[in-house]
């Protein structure tokens, strides 16, 4: 009996399945479960990524912009709305899709230089929210330009605020287009 009882339980808790790294950029949908793992890159939790923000390692927020709707009616006033990230954390918008136009890997590329002062060998931590494959897309196409120590934060803000153990999240403001 004990043992059915067991057997029972265990078909009835659910398996988490791993989600495998995939070799190419990850597109829609975007919030999604993500790896655990990033090639070339260090994978940290709440706790590490506090610690590097007090050292000064540079943050980089990859949450893509809200956008005004097509559709508004022109009487309608457009207020985009607020976005709060790690407080240091250079926002770059819109940097973390599955392909990224000339404007928006510009924006990666530069951002990453201003973050790491030119300095290809230091850390950065890229971070967007939790189950979000921007911050996984960001941190390896940083990889990809030769970054050799890339830290990707995959609970980003949510992660953050969860832990309770840091600053509070502060208003962002986007990098110049």
């Amino acid at each position: 009996m004990i043992r059915w009882v067991a057997a029972l339980m265990l078909a009835a808790t659910p398996v988490l399945a791993e989600v495998p790294e995939p070799v190419e950029y990850r597109g829609e949908p975007y919030r999604a479960p993500v790896p655990d793992t990033l090639a070339g890159a260090e994978v940290i939790g709440a706790e590490r990524a506090i610690e590097l923000q007090a050292d000064g390692v540079a943050f980089i927020d990859v949450l893509p912009r809200t956008r005004k709707p097509d559709n508004l009616p022109e009487d309608v006033v457009w207020r985009e709305p607020p976005h709060d990230t790690i407080p240091g954390a250079i926002w770059l918008w819109d940097t973390g899709y599955q392909e990224l136009s000339q404007a928006e890997q510009a924006r990666l590329r530069n951002g990453l230089e201003q973050a790491t002062d030119g300095d290809q060998a230091a850390a950065v931590v890229i971070f967007c929210r939790a189950d979000c494959w921007m911050s996984w897309n960001a941190a390896k196409r940083a990889v990809s330009m030769g970054y050799s120590r890339v830290i990707w934060f995959p609970g980003g803000t949510d992660d953050w605020q969860a832990a309770m153990m840091g600053p509070e999240l502060v208003r962002a403001r986007p990098v110049a287009p």
